[in-house]
């Protein structure tokens, strides 16, 4: 039976993650040197090649990418079990690692976070931004954040928005030079602002109203991967934005921009915090999701503003 320290697989699994040896090192606080020694070593023992090195980048073998999938999960157990030990005491520590799409995290990071991390002085999180679906289990996070028709279904998902609604906006001064379109096949010849998925995907609009749908792939002069940004765009003037209600609802209510065809808007279910339900959860995602699921229950129990569309 092959024999492997703690040290070694830590030193394997931050240089994966890094995909430096200097970084990995500066994390670890030892020098490149004796942490390229430590893998060498790990190698020797199991007899393959982990890690391709250049002089430029660091990259895992096939055997690399299976033993960090099976080694960063039960690193992150021994993690958990030791910040559970220290949040027995009065001040509750640890860290928690999420994914989440920009519109996702922006509501966490606005209601929930100060004053949970006021509360909670010794708990690090990180949201890492990212419009793919991603595994988080594979990933190494603690819990995603996405639509709840995107959730597996063995996750425990804590739904903490209402539903989503997309809606086509335009700001006043586009559309004095163009038409507002009637139909939804009208916005074939208008300048839309595209959306990209990270996967090179484009994001078609669909409409749906009283039994009747349509799926359009518009075309435009401007493509981002950021919904915030496309705002940004239609305020600007550069053509017409299909982006969530709750993104421009302030917008829409002061006349900045103007929301087009809003008896088509088809309606999404809310976002969700999802975490694996087959592992036990570390105490700091525990308080976390309670901290969230307590302002989702004042949120929904708040009267809502519906904003205003011309």
């Amino acid at each position: 039976m092959v024999r492997t320290g703690l040290s070694e697989l830590t030193a394997f699994v931050m240089i994966a993650e890094q995909r430096s040896f200097s970084g990995a090192a500066r994390m670890l606080g030892v020098s490149p040197s004796a942490l390229s020694h430590t893998v060498r070593n790990l190698e020797a023992k199991l007899g393959v090649r982990l890690l391709n090195r250049t002089t430029r980048s660091v990259a895992l073998t096939e055997a690399g990418e299976q033993l960090l999938n099976r080694v960063r999960p039960a690193m992150a157990d021994l993690e958990d079990a030791v910040n559970d030990v220290a949040t027995a005491s009065d001040r509750p520590s640890g860290s928690i690692r999420i994914s989440a799409s920009e519109s996702g995290a922006r509501p966490l990071i606005r209601h929930v976070l100060p004053g949970f991390l006021a509360r909670y002085p010794d708990i690090r999180v990180e949201f890492v931004v990212d419009s793919r679906l991603v595994d988080i289990v594979a990933g190494g996070f603690d819990a995603g954040v996405r639509v709840l028709e995107d959730v597996p279904r063995d996750m425990i998902a804590i739904r903490f928005t209402q539903d989503m609604r997309f809606g086509a906006v335009a700001s006043p001064a586009y559309l004095t030079q163009h038409a507002p379109p009637r139909a939804p096949h009208d916005l074939e010849r208008h300048r839309c602002i595209r959306f990209r998925f990270e996967s090179g995907a484009l994001f078609r609009w669909d409409f749906a109203h009283r039994g009747k749908s349509a799926s359009i792939d518009v075309d435009g002069p401007l493509t981002l991967g950021n919904l915030n940004l496309m705002v940004e765009a239609a305020l600007a003037g550069v053509g017409v934005a299909w982006v969530p209600e709750s993104l421009v609802g302030e917008h829409v209510a002061a006349g900045r921009l103007v929301h087009l065809l809003p008896e088509w808007g088809p309606v999404f279910s809310g976002l969700c915090l999802y975490y694996p339900a087959n592992r036990h959860p570390p105490a700091a995602l525990r308080l976390f999701a309670q901290a969230v699921r307590e302002w989702a229950d004042t949120a929904d129990a708040a009267p809502q503003r519906k904003p205003q569309t011309r």
